[in-house]
């Protein structure tokens, strides 16, 4: 009796596992559907997103087909050179290479396309890299883009602080000859911050990963300085 009874309680035991087991194969499976159904929409967000960046930017006057720069010249090279407003190596590259670059337009060598970045808005308080960058593109449907961006860099603020205000980039853009009214309406507004999103983000894509980053015909220069830009140039041209 004894051995029957010890039988039948060893079955529950077993029964009782095995119910245990069953549940928990079932909350694991229930979990994993869960995530990958987290997981799904996760991918489908982030695709309606993407998508949608892509397409509510709009690409100040002068700027080239794909919207990631502005054009200056019309020469047979290629130059495209990516910059960040508050970068001090950029500021520095200008100063030694921007006569250079400028005498290669104007002899019709070379199509220069700027890409104003926002790759160091960490090292400002107010986010300046985009604000500068919005601010360019303004500049840039006023059609001082050059003049404007030369005087950005000439008034370069230091890393680390809140970088020039709204009203000190206005003013910069009307000393280069831009309207004040327009000009200012559509730095305070903000209106090109989405375009330069687009290029900072076209920019990572294309595989530039600091500032400044010059290329000539789709390739790195590493030597930047005036003679290896003219070098690379006429080697493009060949």
């Amino acid at each position: 009796m004894s051995s029957r009874k010890g039988r039948k309680n060893a079955a529950q035991v077993v029964r009782a596992q095995l119910a245990r087991e069953k549940r928990r194969t079932r909350t694991i499976w229930t979990s994993v559907g869960a995530v990958v159904v987290l997981v799904i929409a996760g991918l489908i967000g982030w695709s309606v997103y993407s998508s949608q960046k892509s397409k509510t930017f709009t690409a100040p006057s002068g700027a080239n087909a794909g919207g990631t720069g502005i054009v200056a010249g019309a020469g047979p090279v290629a130059i495209d050179l990516y910059e960040d407003y508050l970068c001090p190596v950029c500021k520095q590259f200008q100063q030694v290479n921007g006569a250079t670059i400028d005498q290669l337009i104007r002899e019709d060598k070379v199509r220069v396309i700027f890409h104003p970045v926002a790759f160091l808005n960490r090292f400002s308080t107010t986010e300046y890299s985009t604000r500068a960058s919005a601010a360019s593109g303004c500049a840039a449907q006023g059609g001082k883009f050059k003049e404007f961006t030369d005087a950005l860099f000439a008034r370069q603020p230091a890393e680390g602080s809140a970088g020039l205000s709204n009203d000190e980039l206005i003013d910069i853009g009307a000393g280069v000859g831009l309207n004040r009214d327009d000009f200012g309406s559509c730095v305070k507004d903000g209106t090109y911050k989405p375009w330069t999103e687009h290029v900072t983000d076209d920019a990572s894509k294309s595989g530039v990963t600091g500032t400044p980053t010059i290329k000539v015909n789709g390739k790195d220069v590493e030597d930047r300085s005036p003679e290896g830009i003219k070098a690379a140039v006429a080697a493009a041209g060949k």
